[in-house]
């Protein structure tokens, strides 16, 4: 049988799945708490500068004179970030930031190269090791530092993570398991709030913040490794041994579950596969989706090009809309619905791309869209200053890039009870047009023996 049938005999979402996605989702917990330490750790409390006759002629003169006025404990506070220094806090938000870039462009293809496992249980072993770099730095060169490592491992397991919750489970829940991947993120940003009001020192909180990876670590290590992975890489048996785990601990014991052998060349297209993320550009079928993706990301099939079109119509109606209209067709209102509509089709497309990269390359597509939405993040804030032209070109701009980009997903093939392909020579085949299953397959052993004697 194919990958696709033996996740239906083993069971698509069966038990012991749903404690391996959970493990992972806990996983999304501490990185969302990760992402966001800067922004408490990095508050600026009010403070007053003690007159003088002079001006200050160095920094540790001005540091004599300062009071601050609140009891806030933060890095500024034990640094004195503020006035020529205050960049430093920007700095090291940006520094993570550039450590996510670049986590998502070299984790993705190394991945897809030496197994999921490996990839994301030393990324996560690092980002703690980091983690707790960041809480005891003895000065801000090494906190910098500290936080463009642990923005590097973020973003690096991040993905890896979001398709390890895929690659465990039948395709037909990749859609649950990558929102709740989404939705546990979200959750993850509210409790470290929640966390950083009852915890006000800022080492304190960043080391209770980070020690949550260490428990999330130890669960992780009982994971084995993605069986998709192993069987486009031709490592059939040890995926049918995967496999025969997850049934025995679904209660399903599938001894004779045998999977179609694959050819290490055809598995992993060794040949022409060396290039590895070159694949994106080389091969045309993946060059248009990665084209198509990556604008999509840039400015964030069926229902995520209709929820962008959406999101497009309410940045132009805003244009059209009078400030003093109805509370249900105002200004606000209209682009809080664009915003709404663009979360809702950025989630979407988590999961879809996913479902249009085969395994052999599918971290190292996420890792070049997630890439493109970093630098759409990077531009979006210089989007505001067109205002100085006219007024409504801001939301001219993001009403021209959620309708071009809806329009332009139109041009990617539908997933919909479609099965992944695992391999690069499947994006071609006529197989990949299969519909799966809407039921699980229930076999007996003693069938199993006559079709595999």
């Amino acid at each position: 049988m194919d990958l696709e049938e033996a996740l239906q005999v083993v069971g698509e979402f069966g038990p012991y799945q749903k404690r391996a996605v959970a493990t992972l989702l806990l996983t999304q917990l501490y990185m969302a708490c990760q992402a966001m330490l800067i922004v408490l750790i990095g508050s600026t409390p009010q403070y007053r500068i003690e007159q003088q006759n002079e001006a200050p002629s160095s920094q540790q003169e001005l540091i004599q004179h300062i009071t601050f006025t609140e009891d806030i404990d933060s890095i500024v506070t034990e640094w004195f970030l503020i006035k020529q220094q205050a960049y430093k806090v920007s700095l090291a938000g940006s520094l993570f930031f550039a450590g996510l870039l670049v986590g998502n462009i070299v984790f993705g293809p190394l991945s897809d190269k030496i197994g999921r496992r490996p990839v994301y249980l030393t990324g996560l072993f690092l980002e703690v090791v980091f983690g707790y770099v960041t809480a005891f730095a003895p000065s801000y060169e090494v906190f910098a530092v500290s936080r463009l490592l642990v923005g590097l491992m973020n973003g690096g397991i991040g993905l890896v993570c979001f398709v390890l919750t895929q690659e465990y489970v039948g395709k037909s829940y990749w859609a649950m398991t990558g929102t709740m991947t989404s939705m546990f993120f979200a959750i993850g940003i509210a409790l470290f709030g929640a966390l950083g009001y009852l915890i006000q020192p800022w080492r304190s909180l960043a080391t209770a913040a980070n020690s949550s990876g260490v428990l999330f670590f130890l669960l992780s290590v009982t994971l084995p490794e993605s069986p998709r992975w192993l069987y486009c890489q031709g490592r059939t048996q040890q995926a049918e041994e995967v496999l025969r785990y997850m049934a025995l601990r679904n209660g399903n014991p599938a001894k004779n579950l045998m999977l179609q052998r694959v050819t290490a060349a055809k598995a992993g297209d060794q040949d022409k596969g060396a290039v590895g993320i070159l694949q994106l550009v080389i091969h045309p079928v993946l060059r248009l989706r990665t084209m198509v993706l990556m604008y999509i990301w840039a400015g964030r099939r069926k229902s995520m090009a209709s929820f962008l079109c959406l999101a497009g119509s309410a940045c132009l109606c805003t244009m059209l809309i009078p400030e003093n209209a109805g509370m249900l067709l105002s200004v606000t209102s209209l682009a809080l619905l664009g915003k709404l509509m663009v979360s809702a089709a950025f989630n979407i497309a988590y999961v879809y791309t996913s479902e249009l990269y085969p395994t052999v390359i599918r971290n190292a597509g996420l890792g070049v869209c997630s890439m493109s939405c970093r630098v759409g993040g990077i531009l979006a804030p210089f989007v505001p200053s067109l205002r100085a032209l006219h007024t409504s070109m801001p939301f001219t701009v993001f009403c021209l890039s959620g309708l071009s980009a809806g329009c332009l997903g139109l041009l990617l093939p539908e997933t919909l009870d479609k099965p992944a392909a695992e391999t690069l020579e499947e994006l071609s085949s006529p197989t990949s047009t299969r519909v799966l299953e809407s039921k699980a397959l229930l076999y007996e052993d003693d069938k199993w023996q006559s079709n595999y004697k």
